[in-house]
């Protein structure tokens, strides 16, 4: 597979780290909801079920030992969300980390924004590594000291201490969604940022939590016509007026904030007509949209559905440019995978750090990579079978009927209770973080 540098060279993707424990037995509240790298790749964020949010730190890379590769160690760890109560609904509101946004670095301080169902919070995450001694008022453990007995005045001064991680509440966005919180997206203007739930979403000020502007609506005055929901939003890029938005329908609509105030009137509808060929009953809901992304360089977006990956360009609604089918070999599958509610897993996609590559997750913890300039394609395992240091990840393949080879695997033997929904790529290096439940699995390029 061609790398973050892009070019023919083959990437050997090798095991590096895997963080969480090994048990069978997983607690839900430890179950990985969300991965996200910072602007640098120095920082790696995971969210999880129980509201706490993990965030692990790159560590300097020995450069007389350039075999040895950095790893992620824990950086800081804080609950982000608690769990609470909607009293005039008698609804309980989940301390689940839904998503997790960095905001650009402007100082030595790190910021964040990470949202559960209902409360957006902007976290501060700072580091002391100094003490102030000398007070003139107090003594060293905090108790005052009477003015009258103070003879002399010291002037306090700063002294080492061991280097401490602070995580602090800044700023609580609440009360502004009516139902589920599912994507937020900081905007290339750097003041502003916009929150999607199933019918509406809004466009927030960083520094403003008590409104926020309603910019899409799409919940019709009677509730029984409502036929689709919001299911993804992103800001461009560099475009600050620009935005999208995908739906339970399979269309991706995108929107320009010059136009009007609420962007109700699209400005670009991405929509692929559909094989009349492989209509089923099971259309509707395989064509739903669980993530959408635009490139880095800002010209092209991909969608990922239940069954595939698309790429669209920006200036062609009609088709998407690139369709990558993440696993086909499930069509023949979706009766039963209705009936145990994985037909309605939410699989995420990322785009590697110059757009050549594009990844996505799949079930039995395998994850998926297409080379879009060789137009190759390949299936990874993250699994502790494969888990000694430096391990090159071999090539997994799936029979999905006839005569199985050696080293394939049936689609009937396949776990769809391991599955691979969250994935993040280094947005320099070919460094890649994927999540199976409650284990953080990070592979890197082999390093010869």
């Amino acid at each position: 597979m061609a790398g973050s540098g892009g070019g023919s060279n083959d990437v050997q993707w090798c095991f590096s780290q895997v963080k969480g424990a090994i048990d069978d037995d997983v607690a839900e509240a430890d179950i990985i909801s969300t991965v996200e790298f910072n602007h640098s790749g120095e920082l790696l964020a995971t969210g999880d079920k129980g509201g706490r949010v993990v965030i692990f730190q790159q560590e300097i890379e020995n450069k007389s030992h350039p075999q040895c590769r950095s790893e992620y160690n824990v950086y800081s760890t804080f609950q982000s969300h608690e769990p609470e109560f909607d009293y005039l609904k008698s609804l309980e509101i989940e301390e689940k980390i839904n998503k997790i946004r960095w905001l650009p670095q402007k100082n030595a301080a790190q910021f964040l924004l990470s949202t559960n169902d209902k409360t957006i919070k902007l976290w501060k995450i700072s580091e002391r590594d100094k003490r102030l001694e000398g007070y003139n008022l107090k003594e060293e453990d905090g108790r005052c000291i009477d003015p009258n007995t103070v003879t002399a005045l010291r002037v306090p001064v700063f002294r080492p201490m061991d280097l401490m991680v602070e995580a602090s509440p800044r700023r609580v966005f609440a009360n502004a969604h009516t139902y589920h919180i599912n994507s937020i997206s900081i905007n290339s203007d750097h003041e502003t940022y916009l929150s999607a739930d199933d019918l509406r979403i809004n466009l927030w000020h960083q520094e403003i939590t008590d409104r926020s502007f309603n910019i899409v609506d799409i919940k019709p005055v009677n509730m029984e016509e409502l036929t689709e929901v919001i299911t993804a939003a992103e800001f461009h890029p560099n475009q600050c007026n620009t935005f999208v938005y995908s739906s339970s329908k399979g269309s991706i609509r995108l929107c320009d904030m010059r136009a009007s105030a609420l962007c109700d009137k699209h400005s670009k509808l991405f929509e692929e007509p559909e094989d009349p060929s492989n209509r089923s009953f099971f259309s509707e809901i395989i064509s739903s949209i669980s993530d959408v992304k635009f490139s880095h360089n800002g010209r092209y977006m991909m969608t990922r559905d239940y069954l595939s990956v698309k790429i669209w360009d920006l200036n062609m609604e009609t088709r998407p440019v690139e369709t990558y089918q993440v696993h086909e070999y499930l069509r023949s599958k979706l009766c039963s995978l209705y009936e145990n509610d994985c037909i309605f897993d939410k699989f995420e996609c990322c785009w590697n750090g110059n757009d050549s590559v594009v990844m996505t997750g799949s079930y039995n913890n395998f994850f998926r990579m297409f080379d879009r300039g060789q137009r190759r394609d390949v299936t990874l395992e993250a699994s502790r079978e494969s888990s000694k240091p430096r391990q090159v990840l071999k090539p997994r393949k799936v029979c999905a009927g006839g005569k199985r080879k050696k080293d394939e695997i049936s689609v009937d033997s396949l776990d769809f209770n391991k599955k691979i929904l969250h994935t993040a790529w280094h947005p320099q290096d070919n460094i890649i973080a994927v999540a199976t439940t409650n284990n953080l699995y990070i592979f890197q390029d082999k390093v010869n």
